[in-house]
């Protein structure tokens, strides 16, 4: 599968939380990282999506937050993945940033290039990429 999406995450449902209108799934990847996404739950019943569904994750560069020096217990994001700046990579307005984490998995961002000064933000210096359960879309092969 081909999308726009710069970060694709590919694993397997482990839980599925029902609600009336949403529902929150957890996806755990091959390299170990835990992904948590709110979708509706008439989505989840057109997947098919339940524990032990092989599924994929997608979210927009433009979802992701970036941070340094966080306490992931202290922010309301559900997905805090922890790692080290890959690359920056700066354009007119915008940079690039892309944190690898544990395992190898790796995620873009796109901020603001006042922002990446601010942070100082480059390659091996620590770094957590935020997002929102919201901001995740979850989808299966067929």
């Amino acid at each position: 599968m081909r999308t726009s999406a710069r970060n694709h995450f590919v694993g397997q449902v482990t839980a599925v939380k029902p609600g009336v209108v949403n529902d929150e799934i957890t996806l755990r990847t091959q390299e170990g990282l835990t992904i948590v996404a709110i979708i509706t739950h008439g989505s989840v019943a057109s997947l098919g999506l339940a524990a032990g569904t092989p599924a994929f994750a997608l979210v927009k560069a433009s979802s992701v937050i970036v941070m340094v020096d966080v306490d992931s217990s202290k922010v309301s994001a559900r997905n805090c993945i922890a790692g080290n700046v890959a690359s920056v990579t700066k354009g007119a307005v915008n940079s690039e940033v892309v944190i690898t984490a544990q395992g190898g998995t790796q995620v873009a961002a796109i901020i603001t290039n006042e922002s990446a000064d601010r942070l100082g933000l480059a390659s091996g210096k620590p770094a957590v990429a935020i997002f929102k359960a919201s901001s995740v879309i979850v989808g299966i092969d067929q």
